[in-house]
This record gives structure tokens, sequence and C-alpha cells, in this order.
């Protein structure tokens, strides 16, 4: 790892998808299903969270020149991102999903992306700029189902390893989008060699590994990909920690109020990002290596105690990017359980 001392001016700085989500609401009188839209999208999730816990916050995306393309503008500057980044299409629309909630609040997706905006960023629209005055640089898979996205992705990651960012990734795997599942692997796997810090999910482990036992199917990605840091989300069973020989786990907050889990994954990557942020104790000169030293037990269960009361926030509300949980609620909801 580089040890380097650079000053930063932001401090997580993400590229990717930012759609509407038309999130199911109650049925109207006819009984009739009714949508209600929603900014959407991982890396924007995660930045608003950011926003929230007190960090400088910056997307680098495309979305369509229409009303759908202005609203999502609009709502993530207001939610405190840096919108600079983003480039609006007068060729391409912005992406839609049709979110639906099972009984248990898992989701069904139902996506309308051909040649959405989102996959469509080109590599010379990609804001540099940005990524270099970035402490972290975040990023899933979203933005390579199409090769125009991917090479902008591939280039974004370049910028970033030059300007010594932490990169953090989290797969995001959502199947209606790829063409087969081996090309997600691919690609997924292009992200695992480039990251170095990981947030997957446990059927994205059992995607990549074929493995069931998590912590089993961790320490294979861990091996193959030289990956320092791991975070495992394992949605009502909490998370786990992995890092060297290490690990740590904590359990999930069950929380009687759930309605949906929208959101969850991209709060818990929030926070876990934040709490990385603090071990370099706020300087704006930056060494990511710096944070790998200072990880211990102690740190990564703090971590993901209080990720995972985040997490457990969002689990009660519709949306995620303009609804997410302020350091107040985190504080009051871990002191409820103390």
């Amino acid at each position: 790892m580089s040890n380097r001392m650079i000053s930063k001016e932001k401090d997580v700085v993400a590229l990717g998808e930012l759609l509407i989500d038309f999130t199911e609401s109650a049925p109207d009188d006819r009984g009739m299903s009714q949508f209600c839209a929603n900014p959407g999208g991982a890396p924007c999730n995660v930045l608003a969270m950011l926003h929230n816990l007190g960090y400088k916050a910056a997307f680098i995306g495309k979305v369509g020149n229409d009303m759908f393309g202005q609203m999502l503008e609009h709502m993530a500057a207001a939610a405190g991102i840096d919108m600079s980044g983003l480039v609006k299409s007068d060729c391409y629309q912005t992406t839609l999903a049709f979110v639906q909630t099972k009984d248990n609040g898992d989701r069904d997706f139902a996506f309308y992306r051909k040649n959405g905006a989102d996959a469509m960023l080109e590599e010379e629209e990609v804001n540099t700029s940005l990524i270099e005055a970035a402490k972290v640089f975040h990023f899933g898979t979203l933005s390579m189902t199409d090769e125009v996205g991917e090479q902008a992705t591939k280039a974004a990651i370049a910028a970033a390893k030059n300007s010594g960012c932490l990169i953090s990734f989290d797969p995001n795997y959502r199947e209606p989008l790829w063409r087969s599942e081996a090309y997600a692997r691919e690609k997924i796997a292009w992200g695992l060699r480039a990251c170095d810090v990981l947030k997957i999910s446990d059927n994205e482990i059992t995607l990549m590994t074929g493995e069931t036992d998590y912590r089993k199917g961790v320490r294979m990605l861990q091996e193959e990909y030289q990956i320092p840091l791991v975070f495992a989300t394992l949605g009502p069973d909490g998370s786990m920690a992995f890092w060297n020989d290490k690990e740590v786990a904590v359990p999930g907050f069950i929380n009687e109020h759930t309605i949906e889990t929208t959101g969850a994954g991209d709060t818990f990557c929030a926070c876990a990002l934040g709490k990385l942020l603090e071990l370099a104790d706020g300087s704006d000169l930056w060494d990511k290596s710096a944070i790998f030293d200072k990880i211990n037990e102690e740190n990564m269960t703090a971590l993901l105690t209080y990720a995972n009361a985040a997490a457990s926030i969002i689990t009660t509300r519709k949306g995620a990017l303009c609804v997410m949980p302020q350091k107040e609620e985190i504080e009051e909801f871990l002191s409820s359980y103390s």
C-alpha cells in the first residue's frame, strides 16, 4: 500500500447508477397497486448517508435530460451531495425501476433500462478532478452492464488508484440487469481485484464462491483476490468483518417496524466507510495505509454495531436517498438497546 500523504478536499466520491425507484405503496380504493417515485441508485444512497454523518460526498454519473433526471439532480443535491460530476443526456432517458415488496420485506425489481443514461456514461465524461480530490472512491457493478459504462468505470478506478484513494466496492448484484449470470460474475470478479474494501451480501458470496458457509466463502474471496478488508452483510442475522486472519461478527437488530429493505445495504456501507474515515482522524492529509494499521477487533465490532443499527432504521421507511437516518437517530437507537 502507498505511504504517500496527499491533501484531499472530498471524503468520498462514488460513480454509478442514479435512477427512479417506483416503490409500491398502499393500493387505491379499487385495489389497484400504486407506486411512489423515489430517487434511487446505490452509490447516491451511500453518499446521502455519508453526508448525514458529516462527510463531504460527490457523485459521478449520468441521467437523462428529462423530468426524472432533473428531479434526481435536485433531490440528490438537496441531500447534500456534490452533483458537479453529473452528466445530463439528450440522447438517453433516465432509468426507471419498479420495486415490489414481499411479505418478509424483501424486494422484486422490474427495470426499464435499455439504453438507460446511467449505463451510458462515457470515459471522457468522467470528472477525474473530483476523484483526485477524494479520500475514498466507491463503486458497484451496475455501471459495467454495458461496455460504454464499463470503460468509464475502469478509467475512474485507474484515476482513483493513481490518486491514492481507498477503493470501496459493493457488487450490488441485480440479476435482471445482466445478460447472463456468468457475465455478471466476470464483472464482479474485476471489481474484487480492484478494491481495498469490499461490502458483500450473503447471496453474492454464494454467487461468487458457491458457498453457503459465508465465513468460508469470504476467506476464499480474500485469498483469491487479496482484499484487505471485507464486510459481509447477512440480512437480519447481522454482519461480519474480515481482515488478515481475524474476524468479528455482530448480530442484527430485529426491528418490529420494518416495512422493506430498500437501502439497508447502502446505509450499512456508508456507515462502514464513515467509521473507517474516523480512523484517519479527520485529517485532510491522506494515506490509506494508515487506516489498515489501526483496524482491530474493538473498532470493527463498534463499526458493525453502528452500521447494523443504521441499516435497521432505514428498513422502517419507504425509499432510501431522501430518508437516510441522522447521526442522532442512530445514537438514540443504540442507546435504547444498551
